[in-house]
């Protein structure tokens, strides 16, 4: 893939965009911040948007009560904005098929735990790392996959492991888990600018 243009869609704070933001600016990923989607209308991710002159539109189910026509908004506006590469960072939401079928192997959602362990509806945030403690293991971390019909189902693009500390809570975990979802995120996607990832190789768990 050439040139990325990217499309963000985030539900809240959106600090995984953020740090993808910085690394574009910082010159360490070769990439085009092209629009921010949000379906929260106070989400933080707007005010992140405007700081860098970012395009931004709220979508939801406040602006389309529709679900179709609610997903056919999100593909309009990714499209009228020449995405090429879909970024979820922290998106409460399920994409709609005809965004999923247009952009086929070419959205991205990060998860804070080591899928297939911990993935699913309503593991999000705070009850993946508690369900991670609970189970005992020793090794969690970050994976990226790429987004299909599914929650957290998708072809695993990229992982890093990160150890489990004696003492540790929900609160410690999420935030040492979070430091590297910052960088992992961003590497992934310059080595797809790069062509070292190619997304189309990917198959189906």
């Amino acid at each position: 893939m050439h040139e990325l243009r990217l499309g963000f869609l985030s539900s809240h704070s959106g600090t995984n965009m953020q740090a993808i933001f910085d690394a574009v600016l910082a010159g360490r990923l070769k990439a085009e911040l092209s629009v921010v989607i949000s379906n929260n209308a106070n989400s933080t991710t707007f005010e992140r948007a405007k700081r860098y002159c970012i395009p931004w539109k709220h979508l939801s189910s406040k602006t389309h009560s529709n679900a179709d026509d609610l997903d056919r908004a999100i593909l309009t506006t990714l499209s009228e904005h020449d995405v090429n590469l879909v970024i979820l960072a922290g998106y409460m939401k399920r994409l709609g098929p005809k965004t999923i079928n247009h952009f086929k192997n070419k959205i991205l959602n990060i998860h804070p735990a080591l899928l297939p362990k911990f993935g699913g509806k309503g593991m999000h945030g705070k009850y993946v790392h508690e369900a991670v403690l609970a189970s005992g293991d020793k090794v969690t971390g970050v994976t990226i996959h790429i987004v299909d019909e599914d929650y957290d189902r998708g072809p695993v693009v990229a992982q890093r492991k990160v150890s489990i500390l004696e003492g540790d809570t929900a609160t410690s975990l999420a935030d040492r888990v979070l430091k590297i979802e910052h960088k992992l995120y961003s590497d992934t996607i310059q080595k797809i600018s790069e062509g070292s990832i190619v997304m189309n190789r990917f198959s189906p768990r």
